[in-house]
Parts: structure tokens; sequence; C-alpha cells
């Protein structure tokens, strides 16, 4: 009798599926959300060959041609600025690894997400979803086309700085662009990176092949007395770590892709222990070849340091290193935009996000309300940013998320004994970490306190307020007000909800 019940009850279930809901009153969602069943969020499959050239390609971007003249400024002589380029590497490597156990126990995409919701529950994870989404990802995105700008418009105004109407004009277009490809194609977008990563390493290539031929002519002038008039304090170091990591940001990008990559056991470490370093090998060569033919002083009076190398080592080609500066930094702009959507996706499947920023297009298989969101925020921190302000709060706050996930693979040390860790770092490397961390976030507010710093840590807080409305009471005015919203913005841009494929 309970067979015959059951079997009834799947039948009238299927005469509903197929008729009353065809009656709805949404129709044109109804038929959106029938046509989303024949696919799902686009996903990746990446080996380890393909892991190290993530790491790589997505770390070196725009910081190495950015971030050397901050970083010298910071410190102020030669010596400690190779110094802090090594040491933000192995920091970086370190932190990696800390990552590979997570990523390897907790194997969910979404990055520092569902590592934080394993660790601490909702509210933390909440909170990185919250600040990756308004604040650390749109400004990165804002941070990597200002780089672009100063590149494309410094050919244009030798001998000057080019102005920064010019510059913000030319980060906004480089912005509606790669917003634009992306949520076009999906294959539009990957091509496109492909060939900007291949751009990207040639320039690396030609800057370090050029000082390696320079050392070898002897061009040592500028390393003697490396370390006098260094500027070294607590403060100073921090900010240039700061100015440093944001350089090797990235390194923890295959955590994002967890879910996408094969055998994670054994490429996800590998490719971290090949990757990372070698990224740092040359950003030290990239420096070196700098400081060949430009003394700190002039190193640091350079409005785009790379286009002054080559002025100075490629004349009369020395057009070529603006023209592949420019392909590395829409490169890396456009990675950071074709990768987007995976921690808001991630994160709406937990009700932690709008539900209208997880959907995917259904003409175009792309994330494009996420990818759009993100975009216009990122214009909006163009609007009156500068990149080093920028930096200094981007990195503020990532690092404390950073140092928030690794606290929480020390805790679950104690706390998730039972769970199998196949790669499991000595308890001595997150510890180092998490000091680090904790000095790279307190450091500037304690030596040197600016406001901008407290309203960064209130808007962190401040989505408390969301999660209590959206979240956790799910108030129904709230959904009320939400609900046409997202009906008719998913109208517009003829989006849906992804759903899994089952086989």
């Amino acid at each position: 009798m309970g067979e015959k019940a059951l079997r009834k009850r799947k039948r009238d279930n299927t005469r509903e599926e197929d008729g009353e809901s065809i009656q709805s009153n949404e129709p044109q969602t109804t038929n959106l959300q029938k046509e989303a069943k024949l696919f799902c969020f686009p996903l990746l499959s990446v080996g380890l060959i393909s892991g190290i050239c993530m790491i790589v390609g997505t770390i070196i971007g725009s910081g190495i041609f950015v971030s050397p003249k901050s970083v010298l400024a910071n410190v102020g002589a030669v010596g400690p600025c190779l110094t802090t380029w090594a040491a933000c590497g192995v920091l970086a490597t370190l932190g990696a690894l800390c990552f590979a156990e997570l990523g390897t126990m907790i194997t969910k995409s979404g990055g520092e997400y569902p590592y934080l919701m394993e660790a601490f529950g909702p509210i933390p994870a909440f909170l990185f979803s919250w600040t990756s989404l308004i604040v650390t990802k749109p400004s990165s995105f804002a941070i990597i086309c200002l780089s672009f700008a100063e590149y494309a418009s410094a050919p244009f105004y030798p001998g000057c700085d080019p102005p920064q109407a010019v510059i913000k004009c030319l980060a906004t277009a480089a912005i509606v662009v790669i917003t634009l490809v992306n949520s076009l194609s999906v294959k539009l977008g990957s091509y496109l990176q492909n060939f900007l990563t291949a751009a990207k390493m040639i320039i690396v290539t030609i800057i370090i092949v050029s000082g390696i031929v320079l050392l070898a002519q002897g061009r040592t002038e500028n390393f003697q007395d490396s370390f006098k008039d260094s500027t070294i304090s607590v403060s100073s170091i921090s900010l240039a770590f700061y100015n440093g990591l944001w350089a090797y940001d990235g390194w923890n990008q295959l955590n994002y892709i967890t879910e996408e990559l094969q055998n994670p056991y054994r490429n996800l470490p590998l490719s971290i222990i090949i990757g990372i370093p070698l990224v740092t090998v040359c950003y030290v060569l990239i420096n070196i070849s700098y400081f060949t033919v430009m003394t700190s002083t002039e190193l640091l009076q350079s409005q785009a340091v790379a286009v002054t190398f080559g002025d100075r080592v490629l004349y009369p080609a020395s057009w070529i290193v603006p023209l592949f500066v420019v392909f590395s930094t829409i490169g890396s702009a456009n990675g950071t935009c074709f990768t987007a959507g995976r921690l808001v996706y991630v994160a709406g499947r937990e009700g932690h996000m709008l539900k209208l920023l997880s959907y995917i297009s259904i003409k175009r298989l792309t994330p494009a309300p996420a990818i759009i969101f993100y975009g216009i925020i990122a214009i909006i921190y163009i609007i009156p940013g500068d990149i080093n302000t920028l930096i200094n709060y981007f990195s503020f706050a990532v690092w404390i998320f950073y140092g928030a996930t690794i606290l929480g693979l020390i805790v679950m040390r104690f706390t998730r004994k039972e769970v199998q860790r196949p790669i499991r770092v000595p308890i001595v490397i997150p510890v180092i970490v998490l000091l680090v961390a904790v000095v790279l976030v307190l450091a500037p507010i304690i030596s040197a306190p600016e406001l901008p710093y407290l309203y960064c840590v209130l808007f962190i807080l401040s989505g408390l307020i969301f999660y209590v409305l959206f979240v956790h009471f799910k108030f129904d005015w709230a959904q009320k007000i939400s609900e046409p919203i997202t009906m008719h913005l998913q109208m517009l841009l003829e989006v849906v909800p992804a759903e899994e494929v089952t086989e």
C-alpha cells in the first residue's frame, strides 16, 4: 500500500510540473527556470601544468610594474627593497601551503569562504563574502585598470605625468570593455586571457634578460652600499609589504577552484611549490634589472618604471615595453574579472548573497550579473582613488581575512581532529603566517593611525546589519522589496540560477 501511494504521489507531482506550474502568475520566470535545467555553471578542468600557469599568470600582472616604486619609497634603499620582494615571496609561499592544507581538507571552491564557514560558522564567512564583493575584488580590479591607464598614457606625455582625468577615463574604459567581454562570452574571455598571458611572459623575459646582460657588462654601481640611507621601522616595513604582497596577490587563486582541480591532493601543493617560487625569482630579477639602469632617486621619480627602463635600454624599440606592459595589466584585469563569479556563486549556494548575483546568462552561459556588478563598483573606486591609497586599504582589508583563515586552520587542528588532512603542514608555518598577518594589520594603525583604516573596519562590521536582515531573520519586508527587483532584473538580463547537472 505504501508503494502505491508513493507512485501516485510521484505521478501527481509530475502532472503539476508538466501542467499546473506553466499556468503560474510568472510565466517569464518559469520559462527561464525551465531553460536553466539545460546547463550548469561553466566549470574548468585544471591539471598540474594548468595550475602552475594559473598561479603564475594570475600573480604576474600590474603589481611588478607599479609596486617597485612604492616598496622602495617605504624602505629607502636598494638592499631592503630587494629583501622585501624576496620576503614577500616566502610569505606568499608559506600562506599558500597553509591554504593547500585547507583546500585538500575542505574540497570546496570559493577560497576563504568555505574555510571560515567550517571553522567559525556563517557570520565570519558572510563578512568575508560581503567585504570581497564590495571592497577587495572591485578595488583590485580598479587598481589594475589604473595601472593599465598609467602605462598606456605615459608615452603620450614624455617628461611629465599624464593628467589624472586622462588616467581615470582610460581606466574606466578598460573596465567597461573587460566587463562586456566577460559578460558576453566565456570562450572570448578565455582566449583573450591566453593571448595576454603570453604577452605578459614576453615582457617579463625581455626585462630579465636585459638586466642580466647589463649586470654581465658591469652595471653594478647602484648595488654598492645597498643598505645605506634605508628607513626601517615597523610601519614602513608593513607598508612596503602591503605593496609587495599586492604584486603577489593571487597566491591563493587555486583555492577558488578546488572543485575543478584534477587530483587536488597532488596538484594543489605542487602547483604552489613550483609556481610561487618561480614568480619570486622573476620579481627579484626584474627589480635587479630596474636598478641596473636607475638609481633609487630616479626610480622614485619615474611615473612608469618599466617605461623608463625601456627608454634607457631598448631605444629606439622602447615602445615595446609600454605596449607589452599594457597587455600584461589588461590580462591581469581580465583574469580578475574572469574568475569574479566563483566566490559569488559559492556564497549564493549558502544563501549569503543576493540571488541575482549568482545567476547565469541563458544565452551566454556567463555569470553576467556578478561581472557587471564588479565593474560598476570598480568604476566607483576609480573616481576618488589613486593607486597607492587603494593598495594600502585593499591590503589592510584582505590580510584581516587571510589572518582569520589561518587562525581557522590552527583552530580546526584541535576542533576537527577527525577530519582527514591529505596535506598537513608543520604547525609552525600557520603560526608564523598568522603572526605576520597580525603585524601587517596592526602596525600601520598603531604607528601611523588614519581614519580610513577605521572606516574600513566599520564597513566590514556593517555587513552584520545585512546578515541580520537578509540571512538570519529574512524579514518579510526585505523579501517583498528584493523579490520583484530580482524578478524584473532577471527578465531584463535573461539570467537564471545555475543548476547542477545530474547524470
